[in-house]
């Protein structure tokens, strides 16, 4: 069963940076297969971030968070890195992996296989 699992959230303070990690397991062929990340802040609808293709081409990234988050990707360790710099209260939320074969179209909330998610809190 394909899982994708989310880790590297947390605490942080204003101005703070933290890098968030994607692992897969059980997709055989992972290396062919596009990651995305989204996150969802309370009370509000899942946003769609960036995605990374199995080119390592990554898609326009959200306005939110344009010039401030960045997609890596290490097909060796099954892992797609996320990191966040310059983080503000505006950036709390869940932030969840997912993939599917491409990357386009980009959101897409349908998107095949999701993570759990892991927290981000940005506060004092």
């Amino acid at each position: 069963q394909p899982q994708l699992v989310e880790s590297g959230g947390g605490l942080v303070q204003p101005g703070g940076s933290l890098r968030l990690s994607c692992t897969a397991s059980g997709l055989v062929d992972w290396d062919y297969y596009g990651i995305a990340w989204f996150r969802q802040a309370p009370g509000k609808e899942r946003e769609g971030l960036s995605c990374i293709n199995k080119y390592g081409d990554i898609t326009n990234y959200a306005d939110s968070v344009k010039g401030r988050f960045s997609l890596s990707r290490d097909k060796a360790k099954k892992t797609v890195y996320l990191q966040m710099n310059s983080l503000n209260p505006e950036d709390t939320a869940v932030y969840y992996c997912a993939s599917d074969w491409d990357c386009t179209p980009f959101p897409y909330f349908g998107m095949r296989y999701w993570g759990k998610g892991t927290p981000v809190t940005v506060s004092l």
